[in-house]
This record gives structure tokens, sequence and C-alpha cells, in this order.
């Protein structure tokens, strides 16, 4: 037995008389080489099982390898070792030992060489004749050995080294070649590199197969196409190119004659049509017109829906899908009557307007079922390019229609319901104002001829009926000017009960697969989840509640704790959770300096605290809570006139020279603005300065002037919606807001005091607990305030607050 260094090797196997390059990375490798080299040269090769093992043991080696003798190592500049090796003779492994060298640690590997067999007889010559014919073959079909391969194979005379040669040569797996190494008899082996040939010449012939035919499928293609352009160009030629485009052309033809286009229409599909006879069919320009084409055929000329007349079936379609907005349903139904009467009406743009979750874009998809018409449905939110609503130009590549044509395109009719859905969150930026776009299409003396910039012809828009959703009027005020607005201000806690039990609970009964008794919500428990969980406009996050009182219902039941449940107050705090918010006033007791307001914002109307604080000062105001320029503005005015009105209230002058006040509104974080809370800072100073508390159950809202006038306020039914929450008994409103009382919902009247104002006396007579001295106002009293401001225009523009 003789010991030689290991050099364990992946997916490679080398046989006797084989000259290999290897590339050797690994430490213990490159020590091997290093010993081999500074001794005889020979070293022993020997694959690994898993060429994934980086640290190889006995158990992880084929137990038969190769002696070799190294000619050629090349250090790397990486580290790694470029050696050539020859194979000499097999050898059989019979044990490991790891040695420490100078040159590192290293496996030196001792074996036993198997002396190689000779054999002969007619046997083995036939089994190498046959051998070296099938190699030949084999050379000729794979694309990684040369053509002459399988003659250079015809000298050698030797049955094993043909074989070893022959398997070296070999596409096969690491595990077929160690058993070719392995096998010691030459005839076994030759039979094994026969039948490995065999198997690899049927792969190779298949793969010659498909080659061939997809070549011939490729020139048959590359033929016709040839052909068919000579016999184009002939026909051009022959000036027979009228069905030059064949079949595709007739159908445009047949099209433009048949259909009921505009005279204009008409006039530039033929011009487009025939520019395109001339054309080539595979060029640019070609399709370009193509596509011009496809999109002027596929708009609904002279196709409309019948539209609905009958006033008493589309009042019931929008009362069986949208309880309350009763203000919606009587413009849509007057719309409707007015066309029964005419036939011919240009269609209305309306924009309803409200906070989110109160129904706006579902209900103009009762207003389309109520009219018979084609519903679509177009968001605006985000969309800041003017060629959305226009289109591009043809000049451009990849140029589309705009979304109102394309929309036209897909309904199939030229009078649907076009809902343009968020139209406040239009963008602007460098190409162009949407927005401005819009104008053009939303005014009804103007849409009739409505210009596309991809189509470049007058449409008729007057057809369509039109509407739009917004949270805010903050859109420009010539778009404006075009729509008719029309608001929902949002829910009462009776309309959200009576929507939740006709349709909220038995929309999610059914989306969360409950059958009919498994899940039951008391109807007092409905009024805890709105009062307790929800404080909304609209109802979108009750349903989301109501969805979430189902799932863990239905989880229950199938975890088999319960065959059905049954939500109560009592137990909705296991269901739903904590708490979110405290149903009732937001101070329960009178306090000095602290006010309740109400405050109009886009998601409906909110409870706003005013609170105010002398301090040691020479009587300037300071305030807080993140205020807007107009409501900073309305904090000045009303302390000029508490300065000016002081004596009046029992508020000696001298102690302006000895504190100053202190203005907070809470929710430091939340931006707040306008002048409809000028009571409420006046009141707040009085109370402060003259230590009487203010009542808790009182909210006011109203702008103030330097008289001590009370000016009107926009958003009134959303500020009462917030006191009825809020559990105020008492709202304060200007007298100018009286003539808006009409539009409130009953409920709201009966279940609030409504007391108009005209001036601050009165506030204050309500609003303090005790009545100040001085209370009675006079002329002279305006005169010793100072001269009234200059006064402009009437009730003040809604605003955040």
């Amino acid at each position: 037995m003789t010991q030689y260094p290991l050099l364990p090797l992946r997916d490679i196997v080398v046989f006797p008389g084989m000259v290999v390059p290897l590339f050797v990375g690994r430490e213990k490798s490159v020590s091997a080489l290093e010993v081999a080299m500074a001794g005889s040269k020979e070293i022993f090769l020997l694959a690994q099982l898993d060429p994934g093992c980086d640290d190889p043991d006995r158990d992880d080696l084929y137990d038969t390898g190769v002696v070799a003798t190294v000619l050629q190592l090349l250090k790397l500049p990486d580290g790694t070792v470029r050696v050539l090796v020859e194979g000499q003779q097999r050898a059989e492994l019979k044990a490991l030992t790891v040695q420490t060298a100078n040159e590192g640690e290293l496996v030196l590997a001792e074996v036993e060489v198997v002396e190689p067999a000779e054999v002969s007889g007619p046997e083995i010559a036939g089994t190498m004749r046959s051998v070296v014919e099938q190699f030949g073959e084999y050379a000729k079909l794979s694309k990684k050995l040369p053509q002459d391969a399988g003659s250079q194979l015809g000298d050698i005379e030797d049955a094993g080294k043909l074989a070893d040669a022959v398997a070296a040569n070999l596409a096969a797996r690491v595990a077929e070649k160690q058993a070719v190494l392995a096998e010691g008899d030459p005839l076994k082996r030759l039979e094994m590199v026969l039948s490995f040939m065999e198997g690899e010449l049927g792969v190779l012939q298949v793969e010659r197969k498909i080659r061939g035919r997809v070549k011939r499928q490729m020139e048959k293609t590359q033929r016709e196409y040839y052909l068919n352009e000579q016999l184009k160009a002939i026909q051009s030629e022959l000036g027979g190119g009228d069905d030059g485009e064949g079949n595709e052309i007739a159908e445009l033809a047949e099209k433009i004659e048949t259909m009921k286009l505009s005279k204009e229409a008409r006039a530039k599909a033929t011009a487009e049509l025939k520019k395109l006879k001339t054309m080539q069919p595979m060029s640019a320009e070609a399709t370009v017109i193509r596509n011009y084409l496809d999109v002027l055929l596929g708009l609904p000329w002279g196709k409309k829906s019948k539209l609905k007349k009958d006033i008493a079936a589309a009042q019931a379609v929008l009362d069986a899908d949208h309880y309350a907005l009763d203000k919606v349903k009587d413009r849509i139904i007057e719309y409707l009557a007015v066309q029964a009467r005419t036939n011919k009406l240009k269609g209305p743009i309306l924009c309803l307007v409200g906070p989110p979750g109160v129904g706006k874009t579902s209900l103009g998809k009762s207003i389309a079922k109520a009219t018979g018409r084609q519903f679509v449905r177009q968001s605006l939110g985000g969309v800041r390019d003017e060629a959305e609503i226009r289109g591009h130009r043809r000049t451009y590549i990849g140029s589309l229609p705009g979304k109102i044509v394309t929309n036209l395109k897909k309904t199939g009719t030229s009078n649907p319901l076009f809902l343009l859905d968020e139209i406040d969150k239009l963008g602007q930026d460098f190409r162009g104002d949407p927005a401005s776009a819009l104008l053009e299409v939303l005014d009804p003396e103007q849409n009739a001829k409505f210009q596309d910039h991809y189509l470049e012809l007058d449409i008729d828009l007057s057809d369509v009926m039109f509407v739009c959703t917004a949270n805010s009027l903050n859109l420009p005020q010539a778009l404006l000017d075009r729509m008719e607005i029309i608001r929902l201000e949002g829910y009462t806690e009776d309309e959200k009960v009576e929507i939740a039990e006709r349709h909220l609970i038995a929309k999610q009964i059914e989306a969360h697969g409950l059958k009919k008794g498994e899940f039951t919500l008391e109807p007092a428990a409905l009024r805890d989840l709105i009062r307790y969980y929800t404080r909304e406009a609209g109802v979108r996050t009750l349903e989301r509640e109501i969805a979430r009182l189902a799932r863990k219902a239905l989880r229950r039941i199938l975890e088999k704790k319960d065959t059905a449940v049954t939500v109560t107050p009592e137990n909705l705090a296991d269901f739903a959770g904590v708490r979110k918010f405290r149903h009732g006033m937001s101070d329960d007791e009178n306090q000095v300096g602290a006010v309740t307001g109400l405050a109009w914002t886009e998601v409906g109307g909110e409870l706003l605290t005013i609170e105010s604080v002398t301090v040691p000062g020479k009587g300037a105001v300071k305030t807080t809570g993140k205020l807007g320029e107009v409501m900073s503005e309305s904090v000045q005015m009303a302390f000029s006139f508490v300065k000016a009105r002081g004596p009046q209230y029992g508020i000696k002058p001298s102690i302006f020279n000895r504190k100053d006040l202190h203005i907070h509104l809470p929710e430091g974080a939340v931006p707040k603005d306008g002048p409809s809370a000028g009571v409420g800072m006046v009141t707040a100073m009085v109370s402060t300065l003259t230590g009487i508390p203010v009542r808790a159950d009182v909210a006011m809202t109203g702008e103030v002037t330097l008289r001590g006038r009370v000016l009107a306020i926009g958003g009134l039914k959303e500020k009462l919606l917030a006191a009825m929450r809020g559990g105020i008994t008492t709202v304060l409103i200007p007298e100018e807001n009286r003539k808006d009382l009409v539009e409130i919902p009953a409920n709201i009247r009966e279940g609030l005091e409504i007391i108009p104002v005209s001036h601050v006396d009165e506030v204050l007579a309500r609003a303090l607990v005790a009545p100040t001295e001085a209370i009675e106002w006079t002329e002279a009293d305006e005169v010793a305030a100072g001269p009234a401001p200059a006064l402009t225009g009437g009730a003040a523009v809604p605003t955040a607050h």
C-alpha cells in the first residue's frame, strides 16, 4: 500500500490516461498539491458523493479513484490554483489520515493500486469495433466533441484504455462514470460505455429532428412572407390594389357605409381609409390609421339606451337602494318628469358633495338604474394629466383617446350615466390642468361639440348624464359654476340605525356566509355601536364594525361554541372591544373659560372646545392650537371687543394692565381656521375675566363683528349633527341662519333647543350660568365699542370651522 496526498473532486471523474485541468480552492487540497509538487508530483484523485460538501470525510468519498501526475501548477491572484493533471492508474482507497505540514493541514490517502487486466479474443475485438463505430456516430451528433474524435480512437488496441478514453468523453453523470471507473473487467467496461452511448444517441437524434423541423418551418414562413410581399407589389403595379389588404379593408368600408356617422366623422373615416389602402400593411403609419379607425368606428354613433319615464318606478328604485337623501331623490325625479314630458333634455351636471361614506358613489348607480341608463364610472383621484380627459394627439407614439371617449366606446350607448368620482382630488402639474379640460365636458352649452385630441372630431355629449362626487368644494370657480351642487350633509343617529337594519346587516351576513338566524344584532346594541364605536358623518365605519361582529360570530359558530349569536348591549364589548368614543358632552360640569363650539370639516361636523385662562402680564393675548390666519384674526377681534365692552360686563379695565389672556383650542396637531368660532372666543374671554362658568350643555357657532353683531355661518346641518352626537341640549346659531332650519330634519330640530341670536349679549345671557351685569345692549354701547367696520357681502363662506 502507498500513501498519496488526496485531492477530492466535485462533479468530475478522472480516468487513467486522461489529461484534465482543475481549479482548486480548498485549503487542504492546495496543501496536498504543494506537498505533491515538492515530492514525486503524484496525487490521488477521488470523486465526492456530494459535490456540495466542503470538507469530505471517508463516508463522503467513492472507493475507487486514480493516481495522477501533476503536470503543471499555477497560482491565480484570487488565491485559487489551476493545475493540469494526467491520470495514471486505478487505485482503491483503504484509509485516510490527516497530517499537518508546513504548507498547512492536508489529507493523506492510503491506497492500493489496481493493476490493469489484459484481455483478448474475438468477443473483445468485436465489442471494441462496435464501441469505436458508436462513438463516431455520437461525436457527429454531439456539439461538444470534434467531428474526427471517433477516428482518433481507432489506434487504441487495449480494451481497458479504449473503455476509459470513451468514458472520459461521454456526457454522463458522475455516478455512471464512477461505475465505469470502479469496474475492473475491460469487457464489462466496454459494454457499459456502449449502453451509455446508445441512450445518448437516442436523445441526440430526437434533438436533431426537432432542430430540423424548426428550421424547415422558419424557412417556410419566410418564403410565404416574401411571396406575399411580391404579390402585393405586383397588384399595386397593376393598379389592382383596391383589395390589397383583403377582408379588413372591405369590413372597414362596410362599417363606414352602414353606421350612422355624423357628416364630419364619415368624411374623416373615408379619408383615413383611402390613405390606408395606399400604404404597406406592415408600416408603422398603417398601424396608427388602423387603430384610429377602430376607435372612431367603435363609438356608439346613434345608439341609445331606452330611457325609463315611469316616475313612480324610479322613486321606488331610489327608495329601495338608499334611505333618507330626500333632496337628491327629489332632484332626480324632477329631471325624469321633465324628460318624460319633453323627450329631450340636455344632460344635467349634478355634483354630490358630502363627507366620505354617505353613499355618493352608490347613489350614482341607483340613478342609472332608475333612469334606465348604462352606468360608467371614472375615478379622477390623482389624475394630473390633461390628456387623460382630452386624449393625446396622434403625432405621439402610443397615443390614446381620453377617458371620456374610451368609456363611451366601452358602454356602447351615447346616453349613459357618467360618474366622475372624486372630482375634488384632481391633480395639476406641468402636463396641464385636467380640471380646466373638464370645463368643456361639463358645460351643457358646449359639450354637444366636445373635441378629443385623438379623434379631432366633434363628439356629442349632450345626451350623457354627468354626475360628479366630491368631499369638498375645493374646486376652480369656473368648474363649480357649471355644476348643480347637491349637499349630502350626513346621517342622524336614527337614520344610521335604519340604514343598518335595512341594508348593512343583511349585506354583511351574506358576505360572511352566515345563515338565517345565526347572527342577530339587537337594535339597542346597534345604537350603542353607533354611539361608542363610530364618529362619522357616513356609515362606512359602521359597516366595518358590523363586519367585525359578523366575523367574530362566525368564528364562534365554527368553533362550535354557539349555534347562533345574538349581540346585545351587555355583550357588545366582548365582540367589538373597548369603547372608542365617549357619547355625551365633552365636559360634564360648568367651567370657567371653557366653551363648546361647533366646527365644520370635510368629514362632517365636530365639537370644538375653546379654553381660556388669565396669566400675569400686560394685557396681551396668546393663542395656541395650530390656528389659521382667519381664526387668529378672530381671536384679536374678540379680544378688542371684550376690552372695549369690558365695563358693561363687569370687567375692570385695570385687569388688562396686570393679566394676559391665553386662548387654546385642544387637539393641537389638527389645523383649525375660519371665523365661525368668534362667539365662542368672546364667551370664553368674558367667562375667564368675570369668573362666571359657562354652561356645559350649550354649544355655539357664529362670526362676531367689532360691534358684537353675530353673522351667518355655513355647514349648519353638520354642526347640529355634531351637537346631537355630543349630547348637547342647547345650540346658539346666528339669526341669519334661521332660514336654513327649514332644511334641517325634524328629529334634529326636536332633539335640540336651537336658539337664533343676533348679538353677543344674547349669547352671554344664555351661555353663562348667571347673567352678567349691564347685559342690556343699547346704541350708546355700540358707540362706546367703536365704529362699525366696513362690511361687504353677506353670509360667511363655509370654512374649516
